[in-house]
């Protein structure tokens, strides 16, 4: 029965820190880019679209098809980005905790 409350303790600890994590990610800014570097895309820690940036180079009339494909590609990497810092982040606040197999964090 000790273990269990210890587990709970552990549980209730992970979950502020997680609260805490999160309003950190919130703060948390990266860029993805696309067409090498002609357009760039910023995201927050929530994914949330904070501000996209185009090279004059990229703005043609005729060729919409070619931005709107960069401007995906660049929200891709920010996205990809973001996750990767989540991860990191998510495996530093478990430590050692061995979350049950198809568990994911945050909830």
């Amino acid at each position: 029965m000790n273990n269990l409350g210890q587990m709970l303790k552990q549980a209730q600890q992970m979950q502020t820190r997680m609260q805490e994590m999160q309003e950190r990610l919130a703060a948390v800014e990266v860029t993805g880019v696309a067409g090498a570097g002609m357009v760039a895309v910023t995201l927050n820690g929530r994914g949330e679209v904070k501000k996209i940036k185009l090279d004059k180079s990229v703005v043609d009339p005729n060729e919409i098809e070619v931005l709107e494909d960069l401007i995906v590609a660049a929200l891709n990497d920010a996205k990809g980005r973001i996750e990767r810092h989540i991860a990191e982040e998510t495996a530093k606040l478990t430590g050692g905790l061995q979350l049950p197999p198809g568990m994911k964090l945050p909830f």
